[in-house]
């Protein structure tokens, strides 16, 4: 989750969120997950307040590079 923070979330609005408030914002969704052969789609509903965030979140971290 530090990681994370500092990582992903270090020019958004969660950069100094406790790993409580990241989990219950960005991690504690409800959606619909379809896998596929390619892919993984991760359906948020339009309502939720952190769609944007997460979004954000997701693009930084789809571009770390992988340790291994």
């Amino acid at each position: 989750m530090n990681a994370l923070r500092e990582q992903c979330l270090a020019k958004i609005k969660l950069k100094n969120a406790t790993v409580g408030t990241i989990r219950t914002k960005l991690l504690k969704l409800g959606a619909i997950i379809t896998v596929s052969r390619r892919r993984v789609l991760i359906a948020i509903s339009n309502a939720c307040p952190y769609k944007d965030i997460f979004a954000t979140a997701y693009n930084y971290f789809s571009r770390l590079k992988c340790p291994g």
